[in-house]
């Protein structure tokens, strides 16, 4: 992967809150907003904004990927970041919006300009923000750490969730032994292939609670839907959050329930 070469911060970005997010855990986009507001950051969030297309596209139908990706290549007219909570939307966004308009000199410029400012919030909050989160006395925590395919091999993200969680006084960061292995989601592969997919969450959830963990933290919510559902369903005792609210869960001393430690 061709190293990036990282802007100045800017005063002002966009948020691309994800399909997912937006439908499953709005939380965790508005935990995204909270933590760019506290670094002095003015998020900006486009209405007209909805899928990155990746289900389509991964699905080998192009053409409706290309048009769901039309419909929002001109919402974000301001040379500022987007900043997107998932790894594996921003790759779409990033690496393949340019190649679905090639032919079409137009579209191609703009999908080419846009994807030099897509930034997944792990990777904006520790290499253009550089943060730094407070020391204070609370609960300890033990968690294990997911990173999707797609910010895992196409963003380069999981170094930043790594740098961020060990930066986090009373957290420690428990690898597995399954950790860099798909959890099965993959948008619509859970669902063309369901028992390839349930197997293979179901060797993640193994791993990841033979740590003895009680707490999986991931910054894309597919996976976090895909494994807590599977938690859910055999009884494990493993809790999922996404970053985003782990993050400003822990920056500002609060238990998981929402209330002071």
């Amino acid at each position: 992967m061709k190293p990036r070469q990282y802007p100045q911060a800017s005063t002002n970005v966009y948020l691309f809150g994800t399909c997912v997010i937006d439908l499953f855990m709005p939380e965790a986009g508005l935990d995204a907003v909270r933590l760019l507001e506290r670094e002095g950051l003015t998020v900006h969030y486009p209405r007209g904004q909805s899928c990155c297309g990746q289900p389509a596209y991964s699905s080998g139908n192009p053409e409706q990927a290309r048009a769901v990706a039309l419909a929002q290549l001109d919402l974000f007219p301001e040379p500022w970041p987007v900043i997107v909570p998932s790894g594996s939307c921003g790759g779409m966004m990033r690496h393949h919006w340019p190649t679905l308009f090639e032919g079409d000199p137009v579209a191609s410029a703009k999908a080419r300009e846009l994807s030099e400012r897509i930034f997944e919030l792990t990777e904006y909050l520790v290499r253009v923000l550089d943060v730094h989160y407070p020391e204070r006395a609370q609960a300890q925590e033990r968690v294990v750490l997911h990173t999707s395919c797609g910010a895992r091999r196409e963003m380069g993200t999981r170094v930043h969730g790594v740098e961020l969680l060990d930066s986090l006084a009373g957290v420690e960061r428990v690898e597995h032994v399954r950790e860099s292995e798909c959890c099965g989601f993959g948008g619509t592969f859970c669902l063309k292939h369901a028992d390839i997919s349930g197997a293979m969450v179901k060797d993640k959830l193994a791993s990841a609670c033979a740590t003895g963990c009680a707490r999986l933290v991931s910054a894309d919510c597919g996976c976090l839907l895909n494994i807590g559902h599977a938690a859910k369903g055999q009884g494990a005792p493993l809790q999922v959050e996404h970053l985003a609210s782990f993050l400003w869960r822990r920056a500002n001393g609060l238990a998981a329930d929402g209330g002071a430690q």
